[in-house]
């Protein structure tokens, strides 16, 4: 499924509204984006745009849009044996950035990358940037500060025993249940955790039979990677942290807290270089970090007052030492295990 979405509102009155640009997320893009015609943009996706990474990025493609900044098209449920043609397809139409997520097609995306060297490639990718493939940049969700912060909100709600269900075992995931886990310890060191992977990106009735299976083994909070697994938490009445999206909304009496994405700082920064004709191989995983404005912890919403004072009061003080540069988040990216 192919999707276009043109820009349609004045760049020059968001130009001299500042409140409009920070409506649509943009307030950060640097103003010589704005001076240029939109860019270019096509997002190719595995899975749909609902889903939770995806549609982050997705989010920051349409503030994008809003602001001026791009023309975008998108193509969603492609699968990784179609990925190189489609990448192919948008580069032949003249598109000037492709953003997406080449993990399953690490080798062939970059085959199809040196093809096209005058168009930009950011794309989700588990290795770092290759100066051998001068137009492509990577990214990742590095969001370890935000998941290290819901995990201390994590440690002060469960009585002991957490269940994390996650996709697959790779670097992208790992390093975020790893934050997660040493934040619930810093509330609890005792704290015992169910870790399984459920080999998909997108199959929610697996993840929430996975997640029934944990609470049936004494779970009492679950971490949700995955879409379904808040569903299993709300139908047995136990308490979820949220991944990436914030859904406390839809899970009001469920769902604690979220470590949130943003991806608006990412894509702000490739337009940016697009459009001043300096893109090159770059790691554009820095701009998920705290500082940047990549990540945040969500609202608790209707939890607002329930978290202990003492985790809340952590909280604050970790999150300000994060942002000044004082206290650092590891990133470790090695599989975690069950306790």
């Amino acid at each position: 499924m192919t999707t276009l979405l043109r820009a349609g509102i004045s760049r020059r009155h968001l130009m001299a509204t500042g409140a409009g640009m920070a409506a649509t997320g943009l307030a950060g893009l640097p103003m010589r984006a704005f001076a240029a015609d939109p860019v270019k943009v096509a997002g190719i996706y595995t899975v749909p745009v609902e889903q939770q990474w995806v549609s982050r990025i997705h989010k920051a493609a349409e503030a994008a849009v809003a602001a001026g900044a791009a023309e975008y098209v998108y193509t969603e449920n492609t699968a990784n044996t179609d990925y190189p043609r489609v990448m192919r397809e948008y580069a032949e139409q003249g598109y000037k950035l492709i953003v997406g997520e080449i993990f399953g097609v690490e080798q062939e995306a970059r085959e199809v990358v040196d093809e096209y060297p005058d168009v930009a490639f950011l794309l989700g990718s588990s290795f770092p940037p290759d100066e051998a493939h001068p137009n492509l940049a990577v990214f990742d969700n590095y969001i370890q500060d935000a998941s290290y912060l819901s995990g201390i909100i994590a440690g002060a709600m469960t009585k002991g025993n957490i269940g994390m269900v996650g996709g697959f075992p790779i670097p992208e995931v790992n390093r975020l249940m790893n934050a997660f886990m040493a934040g619930a310890r810093e509330m609890n060191p005792d704290i015992t955790f169910q870790v399984s992977f459920i080999g998909s990106w997108f199959d929610p009735p697996k993840a929430k039979e996975t997640a029934f299976a944990m609470i049936d083994g004494g779970a009492d909070l679950l971490y949700a990677e995955r879409f379904g697994v808040s569903d299993a938490a709300k139908e047995r009445g136990v308490l979820a942290i949220g991944n990436v999206i914030d859904t406390q909304a839809d899970y009001p009496d469920t769902v604690v807290a979220s470590a949130l994405w943003h991806f608006e700082p990412t894509l702000n920064a490739a337009l940016a270089k697009v459009a001043a004709g300096e893109f090159k191989a770059d790691n554009y995983g820095v701009y998920s970090y705290m500082k940047e404005g990549g990540c945040s912890l969500a609202p608790l919403g209707t939890f607002e007052g329930k978290v202990p004072e003492a985790a809340m009061k952590l909280v604050a003080e970790r999150e300000a030492a994060i942002k000044d540069g004082s206290f650092t988040v590891e990133i470790n990216d090695e599989e975690p295990k069950s306790s």
